[in-house]
């Protein structure tokens, strides 16, 4: 910036030829050009430092941001695959968990299954002693019901076959003896 600055000023300095020589009579301090020239330069020499410190305060603050910016995108950048991370962890947990309870159901189910059948055998295990035993006291009242009736007849033909044939007090007695054996016999 400075060679510029020096170049600009040595070719204001340096004479332009045919309007020099026709203006040479004045002195160099003379002349307004010169006067602007160095207006000029002491205006750019002051006006230096706070420009550039004007640019350079706004280029630091463009860059703070864009630094601000950048490391608040890392910083988000990282949450999120920490967050993508998390989620991943949590989806094969869930399917883990989820492959577990269906195999702890399928289980379950074939003790069930298995329960059932236990159970529907004793049941029909039961069902048949009780029905076999219905049939063995249908069976053992029919008996019972057929001895009652035969010892019935057994009594009454006893009867009349002695009423007939025996007669008297004698035949009353012997009735009554038979009858009362009649029952004890039969059963």
């Amino acid at each position: 910036m400075w060679a510029r600055l020096t170049i600009a000023v040595a070719a204001l300095m340096v004479p332009a030829g045919p309007a020099v020589a026709a203006d040479d009579h004045a002195s160099f301090f003379e002349k307004p050009e010169t006067w602007v020239l160095i207006a000029f330069i002491i205006f750019v020499v002051g006006m230096y430092r706070p420009v550039t410190r004007m640019m350079g305060a706004k280029l630091d603050g463009r860059t703070e941001a864009i630094k601000t910016e950048l490391d608040e995108a890392q910083r988000l950048r990282e949450e999120a695959q920490h967050t993508l991370a998390e989620y991943q962890r949590k989806q094969r947990d869930a399917l883990s968990e989820a492959e577990g309870i269906v195999a702890e159901a399928r289980e379950e189910a074939k003790r069930i299954e298995v329960n059932l059948q236990a159970r529907t055998e004793d049941t029909l295990k039961r069902r048949e002693q009780q029905a076999l035993d219905m049939i063995a006291a249908a069976e053992a009242r029919a008996i019972a019901d057929v001895r009652a009736l035969a010892a019935d007849i057994a009594i009454d033909a006893t009867r009349r076959i002695l009423t007939e044939t025996v007669e008297g007090q004698k035949g009353d007695e012997l009735v009554n003896e038979a009858i009362r054996e009649v029952p004890g016999k039969l059963n």
